[in-house]
């Protein structure tokens, strides 16, 4: 045998033997990769390159099965996952006549995901997390923090994802997927849903490429809030969004979006429903437990960022990258300002807004991130339990047809207005660092004439492989 078919043939062992090594412990490199270094370091000629790409294809998917054990139809098994470990603290700001109490916690959120890669465009992934138990409910439906707490207690373990999807689309123009299951959330809004919250349903996402300047990204979802047994109204969600990028170009880039959701059967979304984690909605019923949502939800939103990405910036590696954005909010399915009999009135019932500043991306290896956010979020611009459960003010008396269990107690949700400032840095790929502090007072407060003013200040470490 020639040298150069030696030479061919060992590195086809070694670059599939090397993936493969890759795959089972989740840090695999692509083949392109390892052979443009290979180029680089003048081991192979582009051709050759060229040639052995072909060769380890072929190859790849035979070894990965012996290796593995997989079916045929199984291409590639990726592993990944997260550590965040918190420090949270929540500090009443006017103690004066109040019997709000400050709290700190240490928490953390583990999080541990499996996907198979499939033929002709298939994937099926999972996805568990920690949470503490919400109810009889299982986890919290928009938190996998779990409390360091109850004497050194075994933790809960849930499932987060668990989904089937297919690619149908897939070329350098357009790429459009289908995902059945319980998912990462479709729609891209900071007001509307909690990071955390990942619905369950069908889901549909798109991007079509018009140029290297110009993309159109779609998405749209039918998701199932609560099934009830000898009723055929279960509660729903349904949403579609649009998104315009434009890359200007290597400097400015924009972004605008438009949207609307819609929750069907909202009066089957009781307290004794559904886990009821947030606070801020108008209710209506009986008792706390039979309380629902007193008004509609079928909110309209837009939103906006531009950005502007400088070549270079002090104690950051790479482009840097200063976005100003933000997104309004509003419910036709709500007044503005909402009166319900036996509960105070909300001002600005049915709006929410956010605008705000980034300086910098944290994420990869010595890079970093400021932000500045202003949030305003009506009482009833939006489902209670969806958003963000990080953000939110303390209620100094029980809010009516709520099964809150204190007179006096924090409670994120709708009906807050505040400031939130975060930095990030990142001293390697593998870990990131940020500090937060909100500073938040309910829009209306309970009851009226109290002090609501409360600030939170969180602390964490992430590690992700």
């Amino acid at each position: 045998m020639k040298s150069s078919a030696l030479k061919r043939a060992a590195l086809t062992a070694g670059v599939v033997s090397s993936t493969l090594i890759g795959v089972t412990t989740g840090q695999a490199q692509a083949v392109d990769s390892l052979l443009d270094k290979l180029v680089d370091k003048g081991v192979l000629t582009p051709k050759e390159a060229t040639e052995l790409r072909t060769e380890v294809d072929n190859n790849f998917t035979k070894a990965y099965q012996v290796k593995s054990g997989m079916p045929d139809w199984v291409t590639a098994l990726k592993i990944n996952g997260d550590f965040r470990g918190r420090y949270d603290g929540i500090f009443f700001e006017n103690e004066v006549n109040s019997a709000a109490v400050d709290r700190q916690r240490f928490r953390y959120r583990f999080r541990l995901g499996v996907t198979a890669v499939l033929a002709e465009n298939f994937e099926a992934g999972l996805r568990l997390t920690s949470s503490d138990p919400s109810g009889s409910f299982g986890g919290d439906p928009i938190s996998g923090n779990s409390s360091f707490q109850d004497n050194g207690s075994k933790k809960f373990i849930y499932v987060d994802l668990a989904y089937g999807k297919w690619s149908f689309l897939n070329s350098k123009l357009a790429n459009a997927s289908i995902t059945v299951g319980k998912m990462e959330n479709p729609f891209a809004s900071e007001l509307l849903y909690d990071n955390d919250y990942t619905p369950e349903g069908a889901g549909l996402a798109g991007t079509f490429r018009f140029g290297d300047v110009h993309s159109i990204k779609v998405g749209a979802g039918a998701f199932m809030l609560d099934e009830i047994s000898l009723d055929s109204s279960d509660p729903y969600l349904l949403g579609a969004q649009v998104k315009w990028d434009a890359a200007w170009n290597k400097h400015v880039n924009s972004s605008l979006g438009a949207g609307i959701m819609s929750i069907q059967n909202v009066s089957a979304l009781t307290n004794g429903a559904v886990p009821n984690v947030q606070r801020g909605n108008s209710r209506v019923g009986t008792t706390n437990s039979v309380a629902a949502p007193a008004y509609f939800f079928n909110p309209l939103f837009v939103t906006g960022s531009i950005g502007y990405t400088f070549d270079e910036a002090p104690f950051y590696s790479g482009a840097f990258p200063v976005t100003l954005m933000g997104e309004y909010i509003v419910n036709p399915g709500a007044p503005s300002s909402a009166s319900v009999p036996g509960q105070a009135a909300y001002n600005g019932g049915n709006q929410a807004w956010t605008a705000g500043i980034t300086f910098g991306k944290a994420g990869k290896k010595q890079t970093w991130e400021v932000s500045y956010r202003y949030r305003y979020l009506g009482a009833n611009f939006w489902y209670e339990e969806f958003v963000d459960s990080d953000f939110g003010a303390t209620y100094q008396s029980v809010l009516p047809r709520s099964d809150i269990s204190s007179s006096s107690i924090y409670g994120a949700g709708t009906n807050v207005r505040g400031h939130l400032v975060k930095a990030s840095y990142s001293p390697n790929n593998a870990l990131t660092l940020s500090v937060s502090y909100a500073l938040s007072t309910l829009i209306q407060e309970v009851p009226s004439g109290s002090e609501s003013q409360t600030g939170r200040l969180i602390i964490d470490a992430v590690l992700k492989f």
